[in-house]
């Protein structure tokens, strides 16, 4: 598969952060890209340049209109974690990608997913729709990301890190963690898209550097001009917090994540930069970088 030239991409998740990242970057390459949006009412949510296409992952025939005529697909499922749901978007998605003739399909799973079978859904529900991707005849690459450093940019989080300097966040503090940015996320969708060799591929995804919670902490201390400080916090805070922002039942599946991570799991949002940078043919955005380009002041609003 050639490397260069311009393709015809479909975005599953284009409205959302991660997704509209890869929408925004592949736009500004000079593909023509669709964005995968439930209703026009949602196309103001695109990122610009990004055609709108109306389709729902729950409906096979209205996802395969939307495939006609696309060449390469990134997919980030919605935060939906019942394993039936979960399961029919995956078969839609890969027989409106099989009929399109789809050169190319990134599944970016969003969450590492461990070896050994979990019981957590939101890395059980993952690990079976790369499965069945992989499987589909659909030439296929499997992006498994940790942590986002976008989540450091929430104002439940930059307002604290600002203000009291306290990172908090739900992870034991010797976590080692590669956390990703979502630009560099986009990146490494777009080789993965293109890049010969990778069909079939399951690549564990991160950013430029690995770090425990401290020494993110110091990182962002260093990079604001003050202090600090990093504290684990209690999952059940976390969730309690999440739910008002994602609703109740996915933020209880991701704090259940995070709590498999911090008791059976540890190791499991590391890896190193190289690996990813060498299978991708990318530059990791190195973390001091990523740091020192966030607006924090407006990220944590001026006051209180």
């Amino acid at each position: 598969m050639a490397s260069d030239g311009g393709f015809r991409c479909l975005v599953i998740g284009a409205t959302g952060a991660q997704g509209g990242a890869v929408a925004r970057l592949l736009a500004a390459r000079g593909h023509e890209t669709r964005g995968l949006i439930r209703s026009r009412e949602a196309a103001g949510r695109l990122p610009e340049g990004v055609e709108p296409v109306v389709g729902d992952l729950g409906d096979s025939a209205g996802l395969k209109a939307a495939f006609a005529g696309v060449t390469h697909a990134s997919v980030l499922l919605p935060m939906v974690y019942e394993s039936e749901t979960s399961a029919s978007y995956v078969r839609n998605v890969a027989d409106a990608a099989l009929a399109a003739g789809v050169e190319r399909l990134v599944f970016n799973t969003g969450n590492r997913v461990p070896e050994a079978v979990t019981g957590v859904a939101a890395f059980e529900t993952r690990r079976t729709a790369a499965e069945a991707l992989l499987a589909s005849g659909v030439p296929t690459v499997v992006l498994r990301p940790p942590v986002y450093l976008d989540n450091l940019c929430a104002p439940w989080a930059a307002g604290p890190i600002v203000h009291d300097g306290v990172l908090s966040y739900p992870l034991p503090a010797e976590t080692p963690v590669a956390w990703l940015g979502h630009a560099d996320l986009a990146a490494a969708t777009a080789a993965a898209l293109t890049r010969d060799g990778l069909a079939g591929a399951v690549l564990d995804i991160g950013g430029g550097d690995v770090v425990t919670g401290p020494e993110l902490a110091a990182a962002l201390g260093a990079g604001l001009g003050r202090r600090v400080e990093y504290v684990a916090q209690d999952p059940a805070e976390f969730e309690a917090g999440l739910a008002y922002a994602i609703g109740a039942s996915p933020a209880t599946e991701v704090a259940a994540a995070y709590r498999w991570v911090a008791e059976s799991g540890p190791a499991l949002y590391g890896g190193g930069p190289a690996e990813v940078e060498e299978r991708l043919g990318i530059r990791l955005t190195p973390l001091r970088d990523w740091i020192a380009a966030q607006p924090w002041p407006a990220l944590a609003g001026q006051g209180r």
